[in-house]
């Protein structure tokens, strides 16, 4: 097999959003990779033009669009609404048990505690509280998240070298997603807001649409966003590890555990890895981000209570209260959410190229053959 069949076979087999480099049109007899070169290659007219860029790839017949057009930004966003949207109304139940342990620990002393006293006082329904603003405020959460995601990593990619996206993708992995989750929160908080109170104050509200005006009469706009600042704390360093660890998880898992190329994998199994990487990124998430979701869902609960104030009397082991049931959670919705991205990208044929590869030219300098 020549060297450009090789090229666009890595390129297809890829379903990982991952560094790569980039890919240019010889108008000959295929495509040859030119780490040091700025051309870019032939596209369609109504495509984004290619630059130096971490992830930047030429369209071709396996692929519906461009890396780096609007469309393909446009199905990014959507395959994050799904991923985000589902996954998150899809463990509602788990999710409104764990927002209980947090700020009633005394009543809700347990997992099987807490849907124990639920299943008695509310019934199977009131397991499903919450769901709209659920799903309607991680819908829009995740296409920011996915969509600001692609959208960053190439914009920071571009100011860098060749030998420095490869040597930094991690740092480039965790600024684009800080950056993307900056924006998904100031999306997601107005709901958050009504799903913890509808959740953790009995008798308050049944659903969004008695949340809402009663919530705006009592605190205007203030109580749909007083909570931002406490959701950045929480989801800026989940969403840095969900995406870094992610990356990096998926070069290791086809790096030193699965036993064949990533090119000789079905779709099928390169979705498996997808799950399994997903699943591992989420326990770390859940950890690092726990601390700040025990002071939202308090804060939430309350009026007139700052996220200060909140810290200062969870203390620091308040700050832990339901860590397993959100481990089991959020590993779950980790695995599951890369698992539908990537399925969209598939289903769509968005470009996929393969993972990061030391340049030629570093290899040089490294003194490695």
């Amino acid at each position: 097999m020549d060297s450009a069949a090789l090229l666009l076979r890595l390129s297809a087999a890829n379903p990982f959003s991952a560094p790569r480099f980039q890919l240019v049109a010889d108008r000959g007899p295929g495509l040859s990779r030119s780490p040091g070169t700025e051309q870019a290659a032939a596209s369609p007219p109504c495509a984004a033009p290619v630059s130096r860029r971490l992830a930047a790839a030429a369209a071709t017949e396996e692929n519906s669009c461009e890396y780096g057009s609007a469309k393909f930004y446009a199905l990014c966003g959507f395959g994050g609404v799904l991923s985000c949207g589902l996954t998150h109304t899809a463990v509602v139940p788990l999710d409104l048990v764990k927002c209980r342990i947090q700020v009633d620990p005394g009543k809700y002393k347990s997992i099987f505690t807490g849907f124990s006293v639920t299943l008695k006082e509310d019934g199977v329904r009131g397991l499903a509280k919450g769901w709209a603003p659920t799903f309607i405020g991680y819908s829009m959460q995740g296409l920011c998240k996915f969509g600001f995601y692609e959208i960053f990593k190439n914009v920071y990619s571009d100011l860098l070298s060749e030998e420095n996206r490869y040597l930094w993708r991690t740092s480039l992995y965790l600024a684009a997603s800080a950056s993307a989750e900056f924006f998904a929160d100031i999306a997601l908080s107005p709901m958050e807001a009504c799903k913890v109170r509808i959740q953790t104050k009995p008798g308050y509200a049944n659903t969004l649409r008695e949340a809402i005006p009663k919530m705006y009469a009592e605190e205007g706009m203030w109580a749909f966003y007083k909570g931002v600042a406490p959701l950045w704390m929480r989801q800026i360093p989940y969403t840095m590890m969900k995406f870094a660890c992610f990356e990096r998880t998926v070069e290791a898992l086809y790096k030193h555990v699965v036993p064949k190329p990533r090119s000789d994998c079905t779709k099928g199994e390169q979705l498996v890895v997808t799950f399994v990487a997903g699943y591992i990124a989420g326990v770390f998430c859940a950890i690092v981000s726990h601390p700040a979701d025990s002071v939202v869902s308090v804060l939430n609960k309350e009026s007139g209570s700052s996220a200060v104030q909140v810290l200062k009397r969870l203390g620091p082991v308040g700050v832990w209260k339901g860590l397993v049931a959100r481990i089991i959670m959020i590993g779950t919705l980790t695995a599951l959410q890369w698992f539908i991205y990537d399925s969209v990208k598939v289903y769509f044929r968005l470009p996929r190229p393969p993972p990061p590869e030391m340049p030629e030219s570093l290899k040089k300098k490294l003194g490695i053959q």
